[in-house]
């Protein structure tokens, strides 16, 4: 599909009847979508590696740098609600422009924190920031290209999703011992000054239509909502259990918040609800959404242990880690391509499913490992689930999104990250504690991380186990067959979970997108 300029009000709208390729006007917007999701994705993972070095430079413990992390999480998630109102509210262009702001502006100030308090303060800035730019990015791709080939540009938006938890680490550790932690925050400066301008100059004005009311009651349970639930799953990895009072209390009154919001959102009173959750009526997103939970959980929870299996197993740096990650991002990177083709042309049912079938082969092989297991195995298998999941995330959510009305895609895209958000978050909640448990198994591994991590429980794991101090070292020989045998056990559920998604897969549509009444053409004006 080209673009012509429309003689009577000068906008840019798709010449009908042309090739569906995406033609340089969609092309140069992707560029500016894909460039603020670089710096919300990459920011996540980069700080992860930083975690260590925070303890030092503040003299903090664990728990407490965690909040780096956790606070930008929830501040991400806050903010994801109001998305789809702000964006007919304002318009995209203002709001995607101000998303940039904002994370450009907390990562200038991360970098000159003089104390942890400060940083995770700043930290949620960047949050509210960063939270934004996804959904948004989705919207204004989705609106450029139409639904006829909203297969492809998400494609283009995968591609950062996909290689930012892998090339975070890389970049954040380089980072980390060429210079120091400041710059993995003052890298996002330059990033975020040329992604400011190139918006400006090349998103399509908005054309914001009259304002609808603001769900001010369901923002008071939504937001806050989201928030003390992924706290509380957040907080699973540092207490190793779902069963503590720190986790159970802000889930549970998360999801009572949640809860209370879904009738509040389905009343017919409720005109604007923040989320629309009637777009569950349309069946292709409800299928979409449960593959895509799924999968999010699976594939998140999974990425969760591959770095911690090269460094606890094979005692890699973070750095060397990030780097024998590469043949899953070169896999993708072959394959989204393609499969964004082949989701428009021939349905996203078609292309998902094999892809899910690729990333089953990889993580099944990863599922059969041991303590001799060499690296050409791994990185082949590595390479192979990255050939899958090039193949199955996109096509998803273009399988979502490519059938709504034009006014619906803001709230659509917003949905869509909300979900995936919470099904990440729980899906590496829910690896963490497996690994977790799997190690309170084995007297080496109980030794080695849980008693390792706390010098004090260290008589408890030895009473567990019927062991005397020097009866350590003999239980320490077995380390790395019992690590390797946790690591694979968890794998297998890891495989397991993502086979599940091959269920709502088989019912994805299998025919090329088309237009219908309802879908209005997409409109860049300038």
């Amino acid at each position: 599909m080209s673009t012509s300029i429309h003689e009577e009000s000068g906008e840019l709208r798709p010449t009908p009847g042309a090739d569906d390729k995406l033609d340089r006007a969609v092309l140069i917007v992707a560029g500016v979508v894909v460039l603020g999701s670089i710096m919300s994705i990459l920011d996540i993972t980069v700080v992860s590696v930083a975690l260590k070095t925070f303890e030092t430079t503040f003299e903090a413990t664990t728990a407490q740098v965690a909040w780096t992390m956790t606070g930008y999480t929830l501040a991400l998630a806050s903010v994801i609600p109001l998305t789809g109102w702000a964006a007919d509210r304002f318009g995209t262009k203002r709001l995607y422009l101000l998303a940039i702001v904002l994370f450009t502006a907390g990562s200038a100030l991360c970098a000159m924190a003089t104390s942890l308090e400060m940083l995770v303060l700043f930290r949620v800035l960047q949050g509210l920031g960063g939270g934004m730019l996804m959904p948004l990015g989705m919207t204004i791709l989705t609106r450029a290209a139409g639904p006829e080939r909203v297969g492809r540009v998400m494609a283009v938006l995968g591609i950062p999703m996909l290689l930012g938890p892998i090339c975070g680490p890389i970049i954040g550790g380089w980072l980390i011992d060429a210079a120091s932690w400041h710059w993995i925050f003052l890298i996002n400066l330059p990033i975020g000054l040329v992604g400011l301008v190139y918006a400006w100059k090349v998103l399509p004005a908005d054309v914001v239509e009259p304002s609808e009311s603001f769900d001010w009651l369901g923002m008071l349970l939504l937001s806050p909502g989201l928030a003390a639930f992924l706290y509380g799953v957040s907080s699973v990895p540092e207490t190793g259990t779902v069963w503590a009072v720190k986790v159970l209390a802000p889930a549970f009154i998360g999801l009572a918040l949640i809860a209370a919001f879904v009738p509040w959102a389905l009343n017919k009173r409720n005109i604007h609800p923040l989320v629309e959750l009637r777009l569950f009526k349309n069946r292709q997103l409800t299928v979409a959404v449960i593959a895509m939970s799924l999968f999010a959980g699976a594939f998140f929870g999974a990425s969760l242990l591959f770095p911690m299996f090269f460094q606890t197993l094979h005692g890699e740096t973070a750095l060397k880690a990030g780097l024998l990650l590469a043949p899953q991002g070169l896999g993708a990177m072959i394959t989204m391509p393609i499969a964004g083709v082949l989701a428009d042309k021939i349905g996203p049912g078609k292309v998902v499913i094999p892809g899910v079938l690729v990333i089953v082969l990889g993580l099944g092989m990863f599922a059969m490992l041991d303590e001799n297991t060499g690296y050409p195995y791994l990185l082949g298998a590595l390479f192979i689930m990255g050939l899958g999941m090039g193949a199955t995330m996109m096509p998803i959510m273009s399988a979502a999104l490519r059938t709504l009305k034009e006014h619906d895609i803001a709230r659509g895209s917003t949905l869509m990250n909300i979900i995936q958000q919470v099904a990440a978050s729980a899906g590496t909640a829910l690896f963490s504690v497996l690994f977790t448990n799997a190690n309170k198994e084995h007297a080496s591994t109980a030794i080695a991380f849980i008693a390792g991590e706390d010098k004090s429980k260290l008589a408890e794991v030895l009473k567990d186990f019927n062991l005397t101090p020097e009866q350590v070292p003999t239980a320490l020989a077995s380390l790395p067959a019992d690590l390797a045998g946790n690591f694979s056990g968890v794998f297998l559920v890891a495989t397991i979970l993502t086979a599940s998604v091959l269920i709502p897969a088989f019912f994805l549509p299998r025919g090329k997108s088309a237009p219908t009444d309802t879908q209005q053409p997409p409109v860049l004006t300038h």
